[in-house]
């Protein structure tokens, strides 16, 4: 069985595990070796083969991850009932400020992909960003209307209305999904805008990126968004997106290989704001345009968490250094982006600059 399979199987479980969240990260706290960690979906097929990884390296050491979104990742984390957040948004100025001495830490790059279920439909389809947005505000509510067969002209496309698909969770995906459609829809940023939860005019709600992905299989016509790793798990078809170059873009590592090369140039210090980083509609010819980090959040001296001590705290920091190193071998094949040696540095000063009670914790 492979891996992305593996995670379709493993998802029908996961609603029921996140419902349980506090009382399980509670419990193992009490395990010796045993690190805590919950949040975003997004990277969720990533970390869970850290977890089985990284047991080979240090086998004293227990990954335990609870993928229930950024939103519940990031309220756990500021709560202090678990070691580590997860979020493909980072923190907004509100939430940093409350979170205080917080520090962000790019674990991996993935894209969020226009799924879709049309049994008459074989071919990809291209979507454009306006058309894409006018289609999850209610706007346009047939396969057949002339906007999408104007960008599909060789497809025969059938009159059934459009069911949309959303997050109805707090999620970074969203955040994702609704950054892009903010830059490239002036009707959506006025009247939506993003966030990790919005007001959606129209469609369903279904949580988690797993949540997504079986609605959009189990339901024909339907069209939702979802991280790569989770369409490719699921075999699902997906659109090309018109980048600001004006191509037509397969989402794949490579094109989101492209957006972060384009974009990420420069980065804010790991203890800095990351409120306004993103990579969504980057320039560059072979750019994918929904395109993103995802983040690990840690307080920047880990004691600020009761419930770490300096033990727990070393493990955590070389953990987390493995990830971003040696870990990253781990990520192509699920679909996700290694992370650039730039990025890669910047994560590195990050792990040098965390203490414990003002000890560093990373000293070579």
């Amino acid at each position: 069985m492979s891996n992305l399979i593996k995670y379709r199987i493993l998802g029908i479980s996961l609603l029921a595990v996140s419902l349980l969240v506090p009382i399980y990260v509670n419990s193992v706290h009490a395990q010796k070796g045993s690190i805590n960690g919950a949040g975003a979906t997004f990277p969720y097929p990533l970390i869970d083969t850290w977890r089985v990884e990284y047991q080979k390296v240090n086998p004293d050491v227990n990954l335990n991850y609870a993928s229930i979104g950024s939103g519940g990742g990031i309220k756990q984390f500021t709560e202090k009932t678990v070691d580590f957040g997860a979020s493909d948004a980072p923190l907004s100025e509100t939430e940093f400020q409350k979170a205080g001495s917080a520090v962000h830490i790019p674990e991996t790059l993935g894209s969020v992909v226009l799924a879709y279920n049309i049994p008459e439909v074989t071919t990809p389809l291209k979507l454009t960003g306006p058309v894409i947005a006018d289609i999850f505000l209610g706007k346009i509510t047939k396969w057949d209307d002339p906007k999408i067969k104007e960008l599909n002209p060789d497809v025969t496309l059938p009159s059934e209305n459009i069911v949309t698909v959303h997050r109805s969770d707090g999620s970074g995906t969203t955040f994702v999904f609704t950054d892009y459609l903010s830059k490239v829809s002036p009707d959506w940023n006025q009247t939506i805008g993003k966030g990790k939860s919005v007001q959606w005019p129209v469609g369903i709600g279904a949580p988690g990126n797993e949540g997504v992905a079986a609605s959009i299989q189990g339901t024909p016509y339907t069209i939702g968004y979802v991280e790569l790793a989770y369409a490719l798990t699921t075999q699902m078809n997906y659109a090309s997106v018109q980048n600001k170059e004006g191509n037509f873009i397969t989402p794949s590592v490579n094109s989101t290989r492209a957006a972060v090369s384009a974009e990420a140039s420069t980065l804010p210090s790991g203890s800095a704001s990351w409120s306004n980083v993103t990579i969504t509609d980057p320039s560059g010819p072979d750019s994918y345009p929904i395109s993103s980090f995802s983040y690990l959040l840690l307080y920047k001296d880990l004691s600020t968490n009761p419930s770490i001590d300096e033990q727990k705290a070393k493990a955590i920091a070389e953990f987390i250094e493995w990830a971003i190193t040696d870990g990253q071998q781990f990520a192509e094949p699920l679909g996700y982006v290694p992370l650039p040696q730039s990025v890669v540095d910047v994560n590195e000063a990050t792990l040098k600059s965390l203490t414990f009670k003002g000890n560093p914790l990373i000293t070579n």
